[in-house]
């Protein structure tokens, strides 16, 4: 029984009909890439579709009137084109020369949104159109090619459309006859139509392509530009809700618990009360003042006077100098809270000082909502070329009225040190209890 050829014995004998196949794939592929086109069909607006409108209805006016009246004569007389079936049909001079008028400027109307289209019909009619007045069609003609050259994306089934048009253009033995005197040479005809037009088309071309890429470039500008405010305004939101979340957390903790606390003792010990809801009444005085700074700073730059004058007499944002009174502000509430700073005291940036002091202020309300009875510690270190604070507590049972946290408050501090280039740590003691610590960088001189 005869076996079959090993595998890859007619490796050489199968590969040739592949590589011929592959090769006439690439030629046709080649050929056909010649006519494919290299862009859209071009839309042009509204005010290039007036213009042309507006061009062939001048220009066409024109062109009949010398149609009904000289090139009549001339169609009736002539021996090519049209002439020959318009005597066989008894059809007038007149009614065959501004059929042709019509048929060669009516279809510019639409030379920039179909210029290959209209090039081809305008050539069509010079075809039919006899030599004697091919003045009917030949500026017609002109434009046709002027703007295919310029606005077709099919380039090579253009300059082959070219050619073909000049041949059609060319006229007899005295040339074409673009005047009822004066017949221009046909040697002339190719360089009257030519050389303008790829002068022209160069031009315009290179221009075309310099907007586009212009407005390419501005497209790219614009969609950076919204997104650099998209993303500005998302950074802006996010910092206004951290500044809302401080503000709004601790002080309204406080009160919440002062309120606890004063109705709890009230038929007891209404001077504890009373104190507990003074205490209360201070912490949202000092909420609203920051609540009012918050909001100034949002309706600053609105143009309303009011709100400008509002924001003038607003207080600064809170910094290291405001330690001592947030920290007699938890006091009240019946934490003993310890403030220590150590190093030497020095000047420090506006933000980097609200950065703290929030920390300090978020800390101290975790501690007492969720650490009641805990004794709590707050330490500001001043260095060489750094700031730390420290807020420790001795832990204790959550407060009955407190609810639970979501953590936004650490994460919000994590994001406002991260943007002076600082960190947060926080976390159980060993030994019990709560610490948060921030360290940030300081430029030294």
């Amino acid at each position: 029984m005869p076996r079959g050829p090993r595998v890859g014995e007619n490796a050489p004998v199968t590969n040739a009909p592949v590589t011929t196949a592959s090769a006439a794939d690439r030629l046709r592929d080649g050929i056909g890439s010649l006519w494919r086109p290299t862009g859209p069909l071009p839309r042009p607006a509204r005010r290039g579709l007036l213009f042309d409108a507006a061009l062939v209805l001048v220009f066409g006016t024109v062109m009949l009137s010398w149609a009904l009246t000289t090139g009549s004569l001339l169609v009736a007389g002539a021996p090519d084109g049209v002439a020959p079936l318009v005597r066989a049909t008894g059809t007038s001079g007149a009614t065959a020369a501004a059929s042709l008028t019509v048929a060669a400027w009516a279809p510019l109307v639409l030379r920039r949104r179909y210029p290959l289209a209209t090039l081809w019909v305008v050539t069509g009619v010079a075809v039919l159109t006899p030599h004697d007045a091919r003045r009917l069609v030949f500026y017609a003609c002109v434009v046709a090619a002027y703007s295919a050259a310029a606005y077709s994306p099919y380039r090579v089934p253009t300059l082959v459309s070219l050619p073909v048009l000049v041949l059609a253009v060319a006229g007899g033995a005295e040339g074409v006859r673009v005047s009822p005197t004066t017949p221009v040479p046909d040697q002339y005809v190719p360089l009257l139509i030519l050389v303008p037009l790829v002068m022209a088309t160069v031009g315009l071309r290179g221009w075309m392509l310099r907007a586009e890429e212009s407005r390419v470039r501005m497209s790219v500008l614009e969609r950076d530009r919204a997104e650099e405010l998209r993303r500005a305004a998302e950074h802006e939101r996010a910092r206004i809700a951290r500044e809302l979340h401080d503000v709004v957390t601790h002080n309204v903790s406080m009160m919440v618990i002062q309120t606890g606390a004063a109705r709890a003792v009230m038929d007891k010990a209404p001077g504890q009360a009373r104190e507990a809801l003074l205490a209360a009444e201070a912490g949202g005085r000092a909420a609203m003042t920051e609540l009012r700074h918050v909001m100034g700073l949002l309706t600053m730059d609105t143009g309303d006077g009011a709100a400008t004058e509002a924001a003038g007499d607003l207080a600064p944002q809170p910094g290291l100098d405001q330690l001592e009174t947030l920290v007699a502000r938890v006091r009240q509430t019946g934490v003993p809270v310890a403030l220590t700073v150590t190093g030497t005291p020095r000047e420090v940036p506006a933000g980097v000082g609200l950065a703290a002091y929030r920390v300090v202020q978020e800390a101290l309300t975790n501690t007492v909502k969720h650490a009641s009875g805990a004794d709590a510690a707050v330490t500001v270190e001043h260095g060489a070329g750094f700031l730390r604070v420290e807020v420790t507590d001795t832990g204790g049972p959550p407060s009955p009225s407190a609810a639970t946290g979501n953590g936004r408050g650490l994460i919000g501090l994590r994001e406002r040190l991260a943007l002076y280039g600082g960190g947060l740590r926080a976390g159980r003691r060993l030994t019990g209890g709560y610490r948060v610590t921030a360290l940030i960088p300081l430029e030294t001189a």
